[in-house]
């Protein structure tokens, strides 16, 4: 950023204290996010539900597996989509691009044309939030000063968007998934998302710039040869999309999903620990950093099944009925959000008061793990009670309470130590493989959760169970891996 704009920065005051820009991708990420937390709420009810109420009918152990593969997409989608806002199209202009596909991606679900309906509107929606998602961060990023005091609590405010977003869709899609149609909840995403897209490019002019160009953009003499191996990677990746399909069907192709979940952390990992551009006093780093990534892949293993094995737990084992009145099962997906903004407080202020006395960031993430693990602990117990009838909603409650202490122990935690345990050369790319840590678990649960249905007590007790035998080995090996940390916390 520019002497002239840095300074126009600082006396941009014209949204509670922030830059003005900060108002419209406020708003654009609450809308974005509303879309995207309002089709979870009810994509795995819309795939098992019978035809005969408006469902598809789809056997539920593939609809569990589709709901799952979906995130782990969304996460690996985001790889590409950052490389082509530095490259290519700049923040901006991906942030809006991304937007139009995930509202297509919408529409494609709110038309009544069945299961080609629902796969080409999550194909549209993984492109989109790709190049949406990891984008708009850095166009709020832009808009502060380097060392502006103001950008931490920025970021605070932007972030309040998810949730708020995440908390109020639910409530809006499954009422009229329930009450109209799970055709009325897909279309009210849309309407979101193209609510969001009016604003933001009304908006825009108050963005002053930031992130309006690449940072990095291809030299002409380069376009052509980079444009044709992404050509190439295109087509390799939909003639092994084909040949999966024309193995394994639908089941294959989710399979090569999970399977490259897996290889591109791998891959990451490798060529960081081989490269010459990591200095030697970094590879250790780099080590200390492989069991924080396996601990938080096995953490979103368990944390990303709310929208897919517990949102079908909800639907067939949980009384939704309060003093006679039968809310829509959807609204359990609100729960998670609004703990998030009532605890994040909590969290922050208890990180505050131990300081040194704090747990170090492998001990947070050995607690995190314990904690989701203990989450479906408690749902063994709950699938056991179902069995004599219908339970209680306040299993859920608990079940969500002890699953967001987790998350809040392991997420912003997990961002912070990324960037601290970044080769220099890799920072950019080692923030991606974080998010490629959703990915993995998210891939191999779309595997796993096929078991669900064979016998849920079963499969919550032994996926609890080995988080937490993981977060205590975790906790034990803490010392350890603090060591490979060369003093970063």
């Amino acid at each position: 950023m520019s002497a002239p704009s840095a300074s126009i920065s600082s006396q941009d005051k014209g949204f509670f204290g922030h830059p003005r820009g900060l108002s419209t991708l406020f708003f654009t990420e609450l809308w974005e996010r509303f879309s995207y937390y309002g089709m979870k709420a009810i994509l795995g009810l819309y795939l098992w539900t019978a035809v005969s109420q408006g469902g598809l009918g789809i056997d539920k152990a593939l609809a569990l597996s589709v709901v799952a593969i979906y995130g782990t997409a969304v996460y690996m989608s985001g790889v590409a989509g950052g490389w082509l806002a530095d490259r290519v199209f700049g923040g901006q202009r991906a942030t809006f691009y991304g937007g139009v596909l995930i509202m297509c991606g919408h529409i494609a679900l709110a038309l009544p044309i069945g299961i080609a309906g629902v796969y080409l509107g999550l194909v549209l929606i993984v492109l989109g939030t790709g190049l949406l998602k990891p984008n708009i961060s850095t166009v709020v990023g832009g808009l502060y000063e380097k060392h502006d005091t103001r950008r931490d609590a920025g970021f605070t405010v932007f972030y309040m968007a998810i949730n708020i977003g995440g908390f109020v869709s639910p409530l809006i899609t499954g009422a009229l998934a329930k009450g109209i149609g799970f055709h009325a909840g897909f279309a009210v995403a849309a309407v979101g998302m193209a609510l969001g897209l009016i604003q933001y490019q009304f908006g825009r002019k108050h963005l002053r710039g930031s992130a309006a160009v690449p940072p990095n953009p291809l030299p002409a003499q380069e376009k052509g040869r980079v444009y044709g191996a992404i050509g190439g990677i295109v087509v390799a990746i939909a003639v092994l999309g084909v040949v999966s399909y024309l193995l394994g069907g639908v089941e294959g192709v989710i399979l090569m999903i999970s399977i490259m979940s897996i290889v591109l952390p791998v891959t990451y990992f490798t060529v960081m620990l081989r490269s010459k551009k990591t200095l030697p006093e970094e590879k250790p780093r780099v080590i200390a950093y492989i069991p924080l990534f396996i601990a938080a892949a096995m953490f979103w293993l368990i944390f990303e099944q709310s929208a897919s094995v517990i949102a079908e737990f909800a639907d067939s084992h949980v009384d939704n009925h309060v003093f006679g009145w039968e809310f829509p099962v959807a609204w359990f997906q609100s729960i998670n959000p609004i703990m998030i903004i009532a605890l994040a407080p909590v969290f922050a202020l208890l990180w505050v008061k131990l300081r040194d006395r704090a747990p170090s960031t492998p001990r947070k993430f050995a607690g995190a793990l314990v904690l989701v693990g203990l989450s479906f602990v408690l749902m063994y117990f709950a699938s056991n009670s179902a069995a004599d009838g219908k339970v209680t909603p306040l299993w859920l409650v608990v079940m969500f309470l002890i699953m967001t202490a987790g998350e809040l122990m392991l997420s912003p935690v997990g961002l912070s130590v990324t960037t601290k345990l970044a080769p220099r050369a890799f920072a950019s790319q080692t923030m991606s493989l974080w998010f490629l840590a959703v990915s993995a678990g998210t891939g191999v649960a779309a595997q796993l959760v096929k078991f669900y249905t064979t016998s849920p007590s079963a499969y919550f007790f032994t996926l609890g169970g080995a988080a937490v035998v993981l977060g205590a080995a975790l906790a034990v090996a803490a010392p350890a891996i603090r060591k490979l940390m060369a003093g970063v916390e």
